[in-house]
């Protein structure tokens, strides 16, 4: 009876530990519940209880959603961000005052530190780490990230809404983002803001595929000008020409071109079987891609040696090295420049003149650094862009004869390319149903690297940027068959991933994309330009530039200048298809700017 007694114990307390293991097996991590608004951040106690850490968000309260007051009087006085872009893309005469006035500083001075402090600086997370650590900020080897990774032990892929399994990748970009008919940018965006955008932006996204987990490749967080003069210094000193600061090159029909990779062996990324005379070498080895990548390579090869002669003429005392890196540190202050007041001002739609002026920000609280985002490298797909075809020179190249064509750059000249990538107009971004065929894996490749890294839903990151969250697939889009289908694919607007969201949402009305990639991306976009080192207080200065001359290069440094500077003749060089009748016409040689 005893033994019985002490077996029947024996088997309850199993049973009790098998009941609680049970239990704590049932219980879901309170964090995947998303409960801490307002930049708060969760941190979880035992486990079923959080907390969340409202410090400097401005807000208190368990979920951290009770505002102080001021933060309460801010609110009440601050417009939302839809209010303040239709107010900076209408009121065209209140503007034009504005950017003949003192006032342009201000305003500008206002809209730079208003998106760059949603970025933090130091950075925060990346895909291994949740929580701040010091591998987070020590290794940039890592993307950072600006929200955490879905946590690991959620029920549900993305936290604890919508379906158990995400939809599948392929179905995904077939269904809502593939072409049906190409759809121009209602803002006049051309192909030639479409190849500076590939261009520009592979100097700093630079995702190693090898490795999963949000790595880049990039030894440079921002605009360093690597895709010109290689990501490292063995492959710089290979494409330098070690004379006058200058970079190697290749003569053909008296004009200056890449050189061939048989007389400077970089790696490079070619097909197996193609022709070693057309194989160029270049800063970015895979941007003999497209004729329009190996077009800017040009370019700037030529306005790289064109400034080492000016700095020779007026320094020379000054060896090789001194040569090269002052013209490296010019060619990047030109890039920014160009950038902002023409590039990010073509897709703002923005009334108000945007300016490059580094002194803006030099009494203000600003940090000199950045690191790129994964966020920020997902968001920036927009292979919308690409046209079904390339009109040049009264010739139409579909994709399978412009793909590696690195002869059509020689054939027809630089002049010619501009002209026509200038006249012929891009895709929109938003809204979906507008990526070329031939892209479409790079959007199935984004989507499962998001879920390799665990990126938070879309929602979220509306949050993250004072977005209200979208309450239905039906208000995120006004395509009613797409929202029934991603109502379908995902059962909750809260499970939207955040590419997908990025690039389906609507458009804004006449616009190039929709809200949050605007409001998402250009804070990104603006902190990284300004957080160059050359924008500071100790470089943005003549004597850093070589001198005055120099420095105005940068200062007054233009798209049209940059091309016009460098060819035999000025063509109709811009990021926005000609406006008008006058425009329109085909161009004479000449070399007026």
């Amino acid at each position: 009876m005893k033994e019985f007694s002490i077996f029947s114990i024996w088997v309850l307390l199993l049973l009790l530990e098998s009941s609680s293991s049970a239990d704590d097996s049932s219980v879901v991590n309170p964090c995947c519940y998303y409960p801490c608004q307002n930049s708060g951040i969760c941190v979880r106690f035992g486990t079923d209880d959080y907390k969340c850490d409202c410090t400097g968000t401005g807000f208190y309260g368990d979920n951290c959603t009770i505002p102080e007051f001021w933060t309460r009087v801010r609110l009440l006085l601050k417009p939302s961000p839809e209010m303040v872009h239709f107010i900076l893309t209408h009121f065209q005469w209140f503007w034009d005052l504005i950017n003949n006035s003192f006032l342009q500083d201000t305003f500008m001075r206002l809209v730079l530190t208003g998106r760059s402090k949603l970025i933090p600086s130091p950075p925060t997370y990346n895909t291994k780490y949740g929580y701040l650590s010091w591998e987070s900020y020590y290794n940039i080897s890592y993307y950072t990230r600006l929200l955490p990774p879905v946590p690991l032990d959620c029920p549900l892929p993305m936290g604890t809404k919508g379906k158990p399994v995400l939809p599948d990748a392929k179905v995904l970009t077939e269904r809502f983002f593939k072409r049906k008919k190409f759809r121009p940018d209602p803002q006049g965006t051309n192909v030639m803001f479409a190849f500076m955008a590939q261009h520009f932006t592979h100097q700093f996204f630079r995702t190693n595929h090898k490795v999963q987990g949000g790595f880049t490749k990039a030894l440079g967080h921002g605009v360093d000008a690597s895709n010109i003069y290689g990501d490292d210094l063995e492959r710089q000193h290979q494409l330098r020409l070690h004379a006058d600061g200058k970079l190697k090159y290749q003569m053909v029909n008296g004009e200056m071109y890449p050189p061939k990779v048989s007389e400077v062996p970089v790696h490079m990324v070619y097909p197996e079987r193609f022709p070693a005379e057309q194989r160029l070498a270049i800063g970015q080895e895979v941007f003999g891609l497209l004729p329009g990548l190996t077009m800017y390579a040009t370019i700037w090869l030529r306005e790289h040696n064109r400034i080492c002669d000016i700095l020779k003429a007026e320094h020379p005392t000054w060896d090789d090295e001194q040569l090269f890196q002052t013209t490296r540190l010019i060619i990047i202050g030109e890039i920014i420049k160009i950038i902002i007041e023409e590039y990010v001002q073509q897709l703002s739609g923005y009334l108000l003149s945007l300016k490059f002026d580094p002194s803006l920000l030099f009494n203000v609280r600003f940090q000199y650094s950045n690191r790129i985002a994964l966020e920020f490298c997902q968001l920036y797909h927009w292979h919308p862009l690409m046209p079904d075809s390339f009109l040049i020179d009264g010739d139409e190249i579909p994709y399978s004869q412009f793909l590696y064509n690195t002869s059509i750059l020689t054939h027809y000249g630089v002049e010619k390319l501009v002209d026509a990538f200038s006249r012929q107009p891009a895709g929109q971004i938003g809204g979906g149903r507008n990526s070329q065929e031939v892209v479409l894996k790079v959007a199935e490749m984004v989507i499962r690297e998001s879920r390799t890294a665990r990126v938070q839903p879309f929602n979220e990151y509306r949050k993250k940027f004072n977005l209200k969250p979208y309450a239905s697939f039906y208000e995120f889009t006004d395509d009613i068959e797409m929202a029934r289908g991603l109502e379908e694919l995902y059962g909750d607007i809260d499970a939207l991933e955040f590419y997908p969201g990025i690039l389906l949402e609507k458009a804004r009305p006449n616009g190039i994309f929709g809200e949050s990639m605007v409001e998402m991306g250009a804070p990104f976009s603006l902190k990284g330009l300004l957080g160059n080192p050359i924008c500071s207080p100790e470089y943005w200065k003549p004597s850093t530039f070589g001198g005055e001359t120099g420095f105005n290069i940068i200062k007054t440094a233009t798209l049209k200048k940059l091309v016009c500077l460098n060819t035999k003749w000025c063509p109709y060089v811009d990021f926005h298809v000609p406006r008008n009748e006058e425009e329109a016409k085909p161009r004479k040689p000449s070399t007026e700017l």
